[in-house]
């Protein structure tokens, strides 16, 4: 199972790489969670959640990105923006990969009762 995330993130690494994001960071982890990638698109630090599922079933992997799951996003990238001064730009992203098809959804988490 950890291979195949990892792999999932890789992929999803390369792909934000072709598209012109710098990566900054992989796995950062704290105390509240743990963040896939972090990168920057120009000025604006991108935080990134990779799911993979095998097909859509039972909602897919978008849907995996619970209200829980987006609380521990936004307070591990809380901590992770407290050690930059000044503080960027910064949107949540995810990339969604289903059976070959991969997805890129821009500011999907809403953090704006976040900052």
């Amino acid at each position: 199972m950890k291979q195949q995330g990892d792999a999932a993130e890789a992929r999803a690494a390369d792909y934000l790489a072709a598209r012109g994001l710098t990566l900054l960071a992989r796995n950062w982890h704290c105390r509240f969670g743990e963040i896939d990638l972090i990168a920057q698109e120009g000025e604006t630090l991108v935080f990134v959640e990779v799911r993979q599922r095998r097909n859509t079933r039972f909602g897919g992997a978008a849907f995996s990105i619970t209200p829980a799951k987006q609380a521990r996003l936004l307070a591990t990238s809380t901590l992770y923006l407290a050690q930059l001064q000044p503080q960027p730009p910064c949107r949540f992203d995810a990339i969604i990969i289903e059976g070959n098809q991969l997805h890129w959804l821009k500011n999907c988490i809403d953090a704006s009762d976040g900052y």
